[in-house]
C-alpha cells in the first residue's frame, strides 16, 4: 500500500468517509422525521447525495490533511437540523434520534465487512476488482467503528451526550447543555493527549471484531489487511 499512489489512497478512504458521513446524518433525520419533526426533510437533508451534507472542514479538509500525512481519512459533516419541541415525546424521541446516528454506522460496518467477503471471492475468481473491494471494505469497517464508538462517548455536542441529557433530570440537562460549547475544545485536548484513543479504541476493537466474525470473515484478516493500508 506504501507504493500507491494518492489518488487511490483518496478512493480508499474517502468513499467509506463520505458514505459513513452522510448516512450517520440522514439516519438522525429519518428518525426524527418518524417522530413528528419534518426540519430536516424540509431542507432537503433526507438526501443520500453526499453534497446536501458537506462540511467544507470535517468532510474536505481535515481528511485530506490526514491523507496527505500518511493517516487514514476520518470527518464528519453538517448535522442535521432537529427540532426537539417538534418531537411527539422530545426526551424519549431526541434520544432515539440520537442514537440512530452511531446505530447505522454498526449497520455500515457490517455492510463493508460483507463488502470484504465478496473482494475475497472476487479475488480468488481471477477478478483484479477484488483486492479494491478488500481494501475498500477494511477501510469502511475501520471508519464506521470508529465514528459509531467516538459519537457514543457522553460529550456533548457528540450523540452520547444528546443521550446523556435525556437520561438525566431537566436541571442536570440544562447544565450538561449549557457545558456544550466547551465540547470541541475537550474533544481536542484529549485527541492532543492521547486519551481519546485509549478511550475508543478498545470499544472499536470490539466493534470490528464483531462486524467481521457476523460477516464469517477469518481471525485477523482485518488487522492484516488494515495493517497493509496503515503501514
Amino acid at each position: 500500500m506504501d507504493t500507491l499512489a494518492l489518488p487511490a489512497r483518496i478512493l480508499l478512504w474517502a468513499v467509506p468517509v463520505l458514505f459513513a458521513v452522510t448516512v450517520h446524518e440522514v439516519a438522525h433525520g429519518i428518525v426524527a422525521a418518524c417522530f413528528g419533526d419534518s426540519t430536516a426533510r424540509r431542507a432537503g437533508r433526507l438526501s443520500l447525495n453526499p453534497l446536501r451534507h458537506v462540511d467544507p472542514v470535517g468532510s474536505i479538509v481535515v481528511p485530506a490533511i490526514l491523507l496527505w500525512i500518511g493517516g487514514f481519512a476520518f470527518g464528519w459533516a453538517r448535522p442535521v437540523p432537529v427540532d426537539a419541541n417538534s418531537l411527539r415525546r422530545p426526551r424519549r424521541d431526541m434520544a432515539l434520534v440520537a442514537v440512530a446516528g452511531p446505530l447505522s454506522n454498526l449497520f455500515m460496518s457490517l455492510a463493508w465487512a460483507l463488502v470484504m467477503k465478496a473482494g475475497i471471492w472476487m479475488s480468488v475468481s481471477g477478478f483484479w476488482v477484488g483486492a479494491l473491494m478488500l481494501y475498500m471494505g477494511a477501510a469502511g469497517v475501520f471508519i464506521n467503528s470508529a465514528l459509531m464508538m467516538l459519537n457514543l462517548l457522553p460529550l456533548l455536542p457528540l450523540d452520547g451526550g444528546r443521550i446523556l441529557q435525556t437520561l438525566l433530570s431537566e436541571r442536570a440537562g440544562r447544565l450538561l447543555l449549557r457545558l456544550e460549547p466547551w465540547g470541541f475544545p475537550v474533544l481536542v485536548l484529549m485527541i492532543a493527549s492521547g486519551l481519546l484513543g485509549k478511550l475508543v479504541w478498545p470499544m472499536m476493537v470490539v466493534g470490528m471484531a464483531a462486524s467481521t466474525h457476523l460477516a464469517g470473515l477469518p481471525v485477523g484478516l482485518l488487522s492484516d489487511v488494515l495493517g497493509s493500508m496503515l503501514g
